[in-house]
């Protein structure tokens, strides 16, 4: 299926490993010039490797200045004009301790790159979207209609991901712009199965291995495995394409049946 992607241009977030890491390189595969924002430049580089359509920039969105300076640099990278915002830069840290341990501090830290970070991007990014008459597309989590006290503020974060996102779609669907979300399950990510991620963090805790872990997280799920960081990518290049051109407001859950729900 030809996507009509050639020639277009993106900023994705986050975009230096996992998940934004497969998008951006997909994304280019399909002929679109990329801005890959990422806060490690090393990493960035690494992900422009080979070619020539990805254009790595260092990123913090932790602060709302850090947002404006990205979104200025991709559109001066891309020549003024963006076709497709892909919000993915986001993280988690397992809260063992309970609901208590979480401080302001962490609250704060979780939500602004969760959320705000997203919120700063696409506010920056609009004027150029509304021109090019583009598209959105926000990598959330399962765990925005899966809350779990393991990761009460992640959680509570993709909440607001997920309702920012349908809201902004009934406002620039009339000026022609789609806004879709993507809700992965567990994805074979280091966020999840790498030094410091979640199995290992979790595994800590509760005296289990990591692959333990992994084997319990995936045992209630149909397919029985993680999710890979290209069939994430795949659905995104899908949902940024033309071929997608009536479906805005929508999220499309990609958890291998985890959600048992309607």
């Amino acid at each position: 299926m030809d996507l009509r992607l050639s020639g277009k241009t993106a900023l994705v977030t986050g975009a230096s490993r996992g998940i934004g890491l497969a998008i951006t390189q997909a994304l280019a595969a399909e002929g679109v010039r990329v801005v890959a924002g990422a806060r490690n430049t090393s990493a960035a580089r690494d992900t422009s490797a080979g070619s020539e359509l990805i254009h790595p920039v260092k990123a913090d969105l932790s602060t709302a200045d850090g947002a404006v300076s990205l979104v200025e640099q991709a559109t001066e990278l891309l020549g003024g004009r963006l076709d497709i915002l892909v919000n993915n830069v986001g993280g988690v840290h397992p809260r063992p301790r309970g609901f208590q341990s979480v401080t302001d501090d962490s609250w704060l830290e979780t939500l602004t790159i969760n959320f705000l970070a997203a919120v700063r991007v696409t506010r920056a990014t609009l004027p150029s979207l509304l021109d090019s008459r583009g598209t959105i597309v926000t990598i959330g989590s399962v765990n925005a209609v899966l809350p779990d006290p393991l990761v009460i503020d992640y959680s509570a974060a993709k909440a607001a991901l997920a309702s920012f996102s349908k809201s902004l779609s009934k406002e620039l669907g009339p000026r022609g712009v789609r806004v879709n979300t993507i809700s992965p399950g567990p994805v074979e990510t280091d966020l999840w199965l790498g030094a410091g991620g979640v199995a290992e963090t979790v595994g800590g805790a509760q005296n289990l291995t990591p692959a333990q872990v992994a084997e319990g997280a995936v045992a209630g799920i149909p397919t029985g495995r993680f999710t890979r960081p290209d069939e994430v990518a795949d659905l995104v290049l899908l949902l940024a394409s033309g071929r997608a051109g009536n479906v805005t407001g929508a999220d499309f859950a990609i958890d291998g049946g985890l959600v048992s729900t309607l």
